[in-house]
């Protein structure tokens, strides 16, 4: 039996913790419980990254993946905040997809 991670990819979880912990956050007002989604699908997408294309690998997407939520503040303040968040999702998925998931 195969996991959601192999069923559905990387990529996709990447691109949903970050666009779903802005939106959590944005909605409730709760800040960290923002943080919870961003990590836990950080935390499921590391496991496939892992899994799949090994340490180097899973240690370069987290970067890609924590360095686009810290960028997505600063160009938030440029293009506004869903262009923002979704820009860096999709800079976090298509990393994620090339490196893992086209394999």
């Amino acid at each position: 039996m195969t996991n959601i991670i192999d069923r559905i990819g990387t990529a996709p979880i990447a691109a949903a913790g970050l666009v779903g912990g802005y939106y959590v956050a944005r909605e409730t007002g709760i800040r960290p419980l923002g943080g919870v989604v961003l990590a836990a699908a950080g935390a499921a997408a590391a496991q496939g990254w892992y899994a799949k294309g090994g340490a180097t690998t899973a240690v370069a997407l987290g970067a890609v993946y924590l360095g686009g939520f810290g960028a997505s503040h600063p160009l938030a303040k440029k293009i506004g905040a869903w262009p923002s968040v979704l820009g860096v999702a999709a800079a976090a998925a298509g990393a994620s997809y090339v490196l893992v998931d086209r394999r």
